[in-house]
């Protein structure tokens, strides 16, 4: 652990380095709980910083599209910024149009985190007030980062709350796996397990509809590459200026709470490899579609648009406004985990 400066406001803020047996390492810094830097080796054993993000914290405080962070309390958008829970209408903070994204004008994103080691890693904690963005309920968050030495980042959330309440809760790492300013995505190689997404409206709402992927430039089921669908005339991939989207994971077999395989990310010039494992419904695959050469990443250079990606596990944008999709409600006496991990190897090939 270093001292990695202080808020605006003079609040201290730690940064922890992570490293395991094979050479791997991981930063993480307690505001936002953002992981700055993930040093993966490539088929030569080369290590590179495969994370986009800044190289000072005062660049994290300003306006950036969540690199690296904890998005919460609930991860994704929420239709007109309001839900209705027990019968009770909760209006929330609306910064992105017409509807609240993850988790507010001040989200988790934004908070300064309690921070204890624990075997392998650093578990952060944040309790979150009642009414705070306008969520009910206190939560009580813990969000514990470990790196194991097979070069698997695990990520474990837990919550518990005094009164109902809804909570999404993801990581939104944007990884290029060539390097961190190294060029597009648009030949890295992706697998999504998953055989139906959940189409959006103009607003990037989910319409509700759980659509079969069959046939369009959704379907991941085999490994392709980024590029061709990324630029197709498809009107989803046209709405939302590329790949923007929740895909519904096949998760026939598993109990709640199982871990599954989500996605696969192969960069066929490193070699490297990165396996997605969830105990989550959903992930949202996001291919930088607003990365507009403004922001200076860590390496000096400019990032453009798909210079990196987020798969982001995660239960469905607009759960509280949608019946039908898997509930994020979180009720006094229960208790919310999830995993997730993010599995770095190479191809020989």
């Amino acid at each position: 652990m270093e001292a990695y400066g202080a808020t605006a406001d003079g609040r201290p803020v730690e940064q922890y380095t992570l490293t395991n047996a094979a050479g791997m390492e991981v930063k993480l810094i307690t505001y936002g709980g953002i992981l700055t830097e993930i040093h993966a080796p490539d088929r030569q054993g080369r290590l590179a910083n495969v994370a986009l993000g800044f190289d000072s914290l005062a660049k994290y405080q300003a306006v950036h599209p969540y690199f690296g962070a904890i998005t919460g309390r609930y991860a994704n958008r929420i239709a007109g910024g309001r839900f209705t829970l027990d019968g009770v209408e909760y209006s929330l903070f609306k910064q992105d149009g017409e509807c609240s994204l993850h988790g507010g004008e001040v989200g988790f994103d934004k908070r300064v985190w309690k921070a204890r080691e624990i075997d392998g890693g650093v578990e952060l904690s944040y309790s979150s007030p009642a009414g705070e963005e306008g969520y009910p309920g206190r939560l009580d968050v813990s969000v514990r980062y470990s790196l194991g030495d097979a070069n698997d980042l695990r990520i474990d959330y837990a919550a518990e709350t005094d009164a109902p309440t809804v909570l999404n809760l993801t990581n939104h790492s944007y990884f290029n796996l060539m390097g961190e300013g190294e060029g597009t995505i648009y030949d890295h190689v992706l697998m999504l397990n998953a055989d139906h997404y959940t189409p959006t409206d103009a607003r990037q709402i989910p319409t509700g509809e759980i659509a079969p992927v069959n046939g369009t430039p959704f379907d991941f089921r085999l490994p392709k590459a980024i590029g061709p669908g990324q630029r197709s005339a498809d009107e989803q991939i046209m709405m939302a200026k590329g790949y923007d989207h929740n895909f519904v994971l096949n998760r026939a077999g598993l109990a709640e709470g199982d871990l599954g395989l989500a996605a696969r990310v192969y960069e066929p010039r490193s070699g490297r490899v990165m396996e997605v494992w969830t105990t989550e419904p959903g992930i949202q695959f996001y291919a930088g579609n607003f990365l507009d050469t403004t922001l200076v990443g860590a390496s000096g250079r400019l990032y453009r648009q798909s210079d990196g990606l987020a798969l982001e596990t995660q239960h469905f944008p607009d759960s509280p406004n949608q019946p039908h999709f898997p509930s994020t409600v979180l009720r006094p006496g229960e208790r919310f985990e999830s995993t997730t991990i993010y599995r770095f190897s190479t191809d020989a090939n």
